[in-house]
């Protein structure tokens, strides 16, 4: 059998809008309590939107936050520089020789 033919409709302005505002808290609790969010896109228009709740979601967090995508899904996580600011304030062990 063949491929659908679907082609999902654009999402309007105001959508994009009501998604982003509505995604951020979502996000925000998602990596605070698993230190990443995963989801499904394929969709240029829906990279664009994740990427933009990422800004939001760092601002928020005052964390860097990145998103990636493959093309299939985006992810959005802490950033590099977040996890090396972890790093110099954890405690430090002396090394054992």
């Amino acid at each position: 059998m063949s491929q659908s033919s679907f082609q999902p409709t654009p999402l309007t302005a105001e959508e994009r809008a009501r998604a982003e505002v509505s995604l951020v808290p979502y996000v925000t609790e998602a990596l605070t309590a698993q230190g990443r969010w995963r989801a499904s896109d394929g969709r240029p228009e829906l990279t664009e939107l994740y990427q933009q709740v990422a800004r939001r979601v760092g601002e928020r967090l005052r964390r860097p936050v990145i998103s990636y995508s493959d093309g299939r899904e985006t992810v959005i996580t802490f950033g590099v520089e977040a996890d090396a600011e972890l790093d110099r304030s954890a405690p430090r062990r002396p090394a054992v020789t």
